[in-house]
């Protein structure tokens, strides 16, 4: 892919778009690559400005703290795989084909768009598949949810939701099954690599073919289709 984006956030999730400035992209160059390497919890501000030969202080300007970048991260990562969607299910008619493209989506958003420099797309699916969840899963949740931080991800459920439905307009639960799908990508990624024994499928370096081939499975037999 070939094309640069900017994507759209929710602009209380930050005090400045770092996607405006030479230090805003530094900032989540650097962060997506340190959250990937010592994990969400060990991440600081102190340790991302010394990554980036800046200083603590200029993060601040960005970010009220390190929740709030790590919303942006997934809010970006959630609108990358919605844009994704968008471009390869145009001119596709059959809505099962377009889930099937979708699930492709979800456990291959990985692909680098070498054009947007300061994303490193594959090091952002390990950060959503490791660290995603602690985005809103959080005692803060009912409020932020009130203030739009997670209208990213509503609005790619609801997608998706829509596509299910064209294929089952009886179904009763399509937003369930395209959260879950979505999550399920995730989980079973993050299974099979640390804890196995909680799925069937296996993983390869980047490779998520079982992934993808158990979701279009879960999803033909819920919503009566052959493959």
């Amino acid at each position: 892919m070939s094309v640069e984006i900017k994507i759209s956030l929710n602009e209380g999730i930050y005090l400045k778009d770092p996607q405006d400035s030479p230090l805003g992209r530094n900032i989540i160059k650097y962060s997506i690559l340190l959250i990937d390497e010592v994990g969400f919890e060990a991440f600081n501000f102190k340790k991302l400005a010394q990554e980036m030969g800046s200083t603590e202080a200029s993060v601040y300007r960005y970010f009220e703290n390190k929740h709030s970048l790590l919303i942006y991260l997934v809010s970006w990562y959630w609108e990358w795989v919605a844009y994704l969607i968008k471009i390869n299910t145009v001119n596709i008619d059959d809505p099962k084909k377009k889930l099937k493209i979708i699930i492709n989506s979800f456990v291959s958003a990985s692909v680098d768009n070498p054009t947007t420099e300061y994303i490193d797309e594959n090091k952002l699916h390990s950060v959503v598949i490791a660290e995603g969840t602690k985005a809103y899963r959080t005692k803060e949740v009912d409020e932020e949810n009130g203030k739009g931080f997670f209208k990213n991800y509503k609005k790619l459920i609801t997608m998706v939701a829509g596509i299910i439905l064209e294929i089952n307009p009886t179904f009763e639960y399509p937003y369930s099954l395209a959260s879950n799908l979505f999550e399920m990508s995730n989980d079973h990624i993050y299974f099979a690599k640390h804890l196995p024994k909680l799925t069937d499928i296996k993983v390869e370096e980047n490779k998520y073919a079982e992934v993808e081939k158990m979701l279009n499975y879960f999803s033909a037999k819920i919503l009566g289709y052959e493959i």
